[in-house]
């Protein structure tokens, strides 16, 4: 018997309640697929929202009127708000219902939902606030993937990583994802892109409060279905959202929050790294301007600059990489409390 289906248990005296686990699907010209989905929930899901994100064939209608399953509810859009808008709506459908863990699928049937123990687990053990699938793990499994995603998958990577801060992570588009109720609560959902950067803008407004994620391995899946992310569409945009917030949290994590070393090496770096540069490139000029050589000396002192800034960015970025978020910000679940081997 899986762990979360198992029945309650006495802990300290008394009994300890299983997690209330709610499911958000976002619908948007799934019809085909979004019944089979729902009906592949494993029974030990309480509850399921079904987030018809005004669809133009009418994928929520046709839960509502082909599905007899007493855990589903259908929440509605009267204007497409994109994927990240379906799910905030979710979260907080999800919040209002109790939920302890809130896990999101697709209604492709791209994700498989027999693995959702495997993305809640982490969560109710108290080793992560939110957890999110990594198709990057087995490398024969990249095969089903198209080159094409292959590529943009890792460099968005890269730079979700420079912009959340969360180093470890890898695949920040995999839209498979679990999170603790207590901090979805935190979440700021006005403010949070409801478009394709959804899932990126997340892991770093997690980074700012510094939840603990964990990446969870699954299996890159394509069947019939077609995706809506065109990775070639929206890297610019991409790139453009990325920079933005890698300003915002080196400065809400480095200045405004908090302030450490790490942020005079950041601030000395840049300012030692700029007047190198900067003192280097006017003596050049004059040079070449003059052909006159440029003293010794002062090729020294720019290099020396150049150097110096360049190994204080450095020591900033492996202080970065090295703080990484480890600890649970959320309150422990019941089932963290469970004695082992029950």
């Amino acid at each position: 018997m899986n762990e979360l289906e198992s029945p309650s248990v006495v802990a300290s005296g008394s009994a300890s309640p299983l997690p209330l686990i709610a499911v958000v699907i976002p619908s948007y010209k799934v019809k085909d697929f979004i019944l089979d989905v729902v009906a592949s929930i494993p029974a030990h899901i309480q509850q399921i929202y079904v987030v018809d994100d005004a669809c133009p064939v009418g994928s929520g209608k046709h839960v509502q009127e082909h599905c007899t399953d007493p855990r589903v509810r259908v929440v509605f859009h009267e204007v497409n708000r994109g994927v990240g808008g379906a799910v905030m709506t979710g979260y907080r459908a999800a919040i209002d219902g109790g939920a302890d863990v809130i896990v999101k699928i697709d209604g492709d049937g791209q994700m498989d939902p027999a693995l959702i123990d495997d993305f809640v687990g982490p969560i109710v053990r108290g080793e992560a606030d939110y957890t999110k699938g990594n198709r990057f793990y087995d490398l024969e499994s990249l095969g089903n993937m198209p080159r094409l995603r292959v590529f943009g998958n890792a460099a968005l990577s890269l730079m979700a990583k420079l912009s959340t801060g969360y180093w470890d992570l890898f695949d920040p588009t995999n839209g498979y994802t679990a999170i603790h109720a207590d901090v979805a609560r935190r979440l700021p959902f006005n403010r949070i892109s409801e478009r394709y950067f959804f899932e990126t803008d997340i892991l770093f407004r997690l980074g700012t409060f510094r939840a603990a994620v964990v990446d969870v391995p699954m299996d890159a899946k394509y069947g019939d279905e077609v995706s809506n992310l065109k990775i070639s569409r929206i890297f610019s945009e991409f790139l453009t959202k990325h920079i933005r917030n890698t300003f915002k949290r080196i400065f809400y994590n480095y200045f405004l929050r908090d302030m450490s070393v790490a942020s005079l090496e950041l601030v000395f770096g840049v300012l030692v790294l700029l007047f190198g540069v900067i003192f280097g490139l006017i003596h050049w000029m004059h040079s070449a301007a003059t052909h006159i050589s440029t003293p010794v000396g002062t090729i020294i002192i720019a290099a020396l600059s150049i150097l110096c800034g360049f190994q204080l960015l450095l020591a900033f970025l492996n202080y970065d990489v090295s703080h990484l978020p480890s600890r649970a910000i959320h309150k422990r679940s019941p089932m963290s409390a469970r004695p082992k081997g029950n």
